[in-house]
């Protein structure tokens, strides 16, 4: 049963239709042609596809890891039906123009069924989810000729993507890239080097991998600057689309991880043999650019894949909780008593109310990043897509970071709510826990976000980013002083906002003078700006809910409106106060952790 809790299916619809008020996007020319009952189609069809073909076999593809003999990888045939189930559904291209097989639906609703595939299985979903963001690469910055060779394949899934970025000996510090392209007469080039972990790298799902590397054009800038892109299929693509001979490209070994184990892991060896062959994506240097595209959409769907992960095990404690008889009430004294379930108990509430605030929050936030694309691809005005794009900036750290430590927490509270049993493999939430520690790596640490948060994000275009997000906050906030049930929150986010302003204004002289002292509690920065991002998101939904419930129908729709005002007020309660003592250390530029010297631990 538990495997087809992948979502609270009235959950997404008060987030798409209430929250986000997504049918309005119809009226769009793009989505013209969509309606409600369209976007709950593609819904349900997702649902179908992930509770009948991908949740299945989680379990087993954790078990059976893909294997590699020298030769070729192989692994559950399960995998391989699922992606071409996924497939014949046309998900791989959703969003994309209907020229080129898409469905043109809006980015909020794609990115909805998307997320029901990583709730249902996270390994089994990244080949599909690396895809599309590789295409996106190419359509975006690949030339014509790029185009119509790998983006028919790429949306179709007769090809499959990654993005080969880090190497052994450089790890995230990208600057220290050595993987070399060298000229052709022809205007290929010749790539040789090593990358590791690189997900989906090899496997025979897909009749073509397109790698798009990151490498060095002989003297071409040192650092950074002397990055560029490059197309580096599986196998070479003629002009007309068809396949030709292997490409230089070697799988050099599997990497076995803690969790998704199934996804293949790879380390590839560009160029062993001398012949290697990519084509130059846009302009020679520009390569980290391009790659940035593709690994901020990677970022977004990092933090949705650790929302889902921690809404599987939240979904699966419940439950849990609800059939488990243990244990008695604190005033019952007679033993003869009958157990009463878990969820009786007031601890094993404030378990599962946390992981309600933190998965469902985070949910939010999600799918509001991408009702944000949605703005940046199809707002009505230039200034209104601008906007969207540049809050976007600014809040993907947050999107990314904010899960991947919260709700990584909610699958470790779900392990307690199981007990002893939690932590067998006779039971899912000890996957859930392994699958998502991954997430807080994945696409740039939290260290890597914050600086990236703090270092730029709150300062790019003199602070116009944050004065968008401020904007935002107080009509929330004003909204909600409306109601009287909502003043305190209004009041305590307001409070809030200011603090961690003020931390800034303190901080900014530094960021320009010592910058390493100014950056040092960064990660504490982005802990509190996400809570503060989050307790607004908890109040957006609460606005909603507030306005609905005495128009409800139904003991289920009240319940429903009722526990997310109760999950609001707890983050408002026992979450927000966080901040304070967050914001301590950045706000008396504290040097506790620059100045432990290395030879002291």
């Amino acid at each position: 049963m538990q495997d087809a809790l992948i979502i609270n299916t009235r959950d997404l619809e008060f987030q798409l239709f209430e929250v986000l008020d997504a049918e309005t996007l119809t009226q769009r020319a793009r989505h013209a042609d969509h309606s409600r009952e369209t976007f709950n189609a593609a819904l349900d069809t997702a649902h179908a596809v992930a509770v009948e073909k991908f949740a299945p076999h989680n379990r087993l593809s954790d078990e059976h890891e893909p294997q590699f003999d020298g030769q070729r990888v192989t692994m559950p045939h399960e995998v391989k039906d699922a992606l071409d189930a996924l497939r014949a559904t046309g998900f791989l291209a959703a969003s994309k123009d209907y020229e080129w097989g898409g469905m043109q639906l809006p980015a909020v609703i794609s990115f909805a069924c998307l997320s029901l595939f990583k709730s249902a299985n996270i390994a089994t979903s990244s080949y599909a989810m690396l895809t599309s963001a590789n295409a996106n690469v190419i359509e975006r910055f690949g030339s014509d000729a790029q185009k119509r060779k790998y983006l028919g394949a790429l949306f179709e899934g007769r090809a499959f993507g990654t993005m080969a970025l880090t190497e052994p000996q450089a790890g995230s510090s990208l600057s220290d890239l050595t993987t070399t392209a060298t000229p052709n007469p022809d205007g290929t080039y010749s790539i040789r080097g090593n990358k590791i972990f690189i997900s989906g790298g090899d496997h025979e799902l897909s009749e073509n991998i397109v790698h798009l590397v990151l490498a060095r054009i002989p003297g071409g800038p040192p650092g950074v600057k002397g990055i560029s892109l490059f197309t580096v299929p599986k196998f070479r693509v003629n002009e007309d689309g068809s396949l030709g001979a292997r490409n230089d490209v070697a799988l050099a070994g599997l990497i076995h991880k803690m969790g998704w184990r199934g996804t293949t892991s790879t380390m590839l060896s560009f160029g062993e043999h001398g012949e290697c062959v990519g084509e130059l994506v846009g302009e020679p240097h520009h390569g980290l650019a391009y790659m940035f595209h593709m690994m901020n959409e990677a970022r977004i769907g990092v933090g949705l894949g650790a929302v889902m992960l921690g809404y599987r095990g939240y979904l699966a404690s419940l439950e849990y909780a609800r059939e488990r008889p243990q244990g008695r009430h604190p005033t019952s004294k007679n033993p003869l008593d009958p157990q009463v379930p878990l969820i009786e108990h007031a601890d094993v509430r404030r378990m599962l109310l946390a992981q309600k605030a933190y998965v469902e929050g985070a949910y939010a936030l999600s799918l509001y990043a991408a009702r944000l694309v949605d703005e940046q691809n199809t707002g009505e005005s230039d200034d209104a897509r601008a906007e969207a794009a540049l809050l976007l900036d600014l809040l993907t750290p947050i999107v990314k970071s904010w899960p991947s430590q919260w709700c990584l927490e909610a699958n470790s509270l779900a392990i307690q709510i199981h007990g002893g049993y939690g932590y067998t493999r006779e039971y899912p939430v000890e996957q859930f826990y392994r699958d998502n520690r991954l997430n807080m790596i994945h696409e740039g640490t939290h260290g890597i976000q914050a600086i990236d948060l703090l270092g730029r994000k709150v300062t790019m275009k003199q602070g116009a980013a944050l004065k968008l997000l401020a904007r935002e906050l107080q009509r929330s906030i004003d909204a909600a002083r409306e109601h009287a049930t909502l003043q305190a929150h209004a009041d305590a986010l307001g409070a809030a906002w200011r603090d961690l302003n003020g931390t800034l204004e303190a901080l900014l002289p530094a960021l320009a003078t010592d910058t390493d002292r100014a950056l040092a509690n960064a990660n504490a920065f982005l802990e509190a700006f996400g809570h503060i991002v989050m307790a607004w998101t908890w109040l957006r939904q609460a606005l909603v809910a507030n306005a609905a419930l005495p128009g409800a129908s139904g003991a289920a729709d009240q319940d429903f409106y009722r526990g997310k005002l109760h999950a609001c007020q707890w983050f408002f309660r026992c979450e927000l106060p966080r901040v304070a003592s967050m914001l301590a250390p950045l706000r008396t530029l504290d040097d506790t952790t620059l100045s432990m010297a290395p030879q002291w631990f």
